[in-house]
């Protein structure tokens, strides 16, 4: 005979966070993808499967015209188009290893 004892919890943990300046907003906007990173909760945006899509789409429209977007980068030096590139890239990447995710912004 034995005693088996168990201490089992469910709890919340992050699985991705990062972190990208304002002052790259105008270029996610043009985008397409300024309310997805930015406002997720006005496109009424909770999973982060439901990002898999706009972010692939947006991304996809990034790498395809840098030259729309190089131009709008912050004249202040903080943020870049390849910065951006690289944020959604692993953002991306996350969505789709994590789709059940819930979606946390702060602003």
């Amino acid at each position: 005979m034995s005693l088996d004892v168990y201490l089992t919890a469910v709890r919340l943990t992050t699985v991705y966070d990062s972190n990208i300046t304002h002052n790259l907003g105008v270029m996610a906007e043009r985008a397409g993808i300024y309310k997805c990173l930015w406002r997720p909760e006005e496109l009424e945006i909770t999973k982060a499967e439901q990002l898999i899509k706009p972010l692939e789409d947006g991304l996809e429209f990034l790498k395809s015209s840098p030259e729309i977007f190089i131009p709008l980068s912050p004249k202040n030096g903080w943020g870049s188009y390849e910065g951006l590139v690289q944020f959604v890239e692993k953002y991306l990447e996350a969505c789709k290893e994590n789709p059940d995710a819930e979606i946390e912004v702060s602003r």
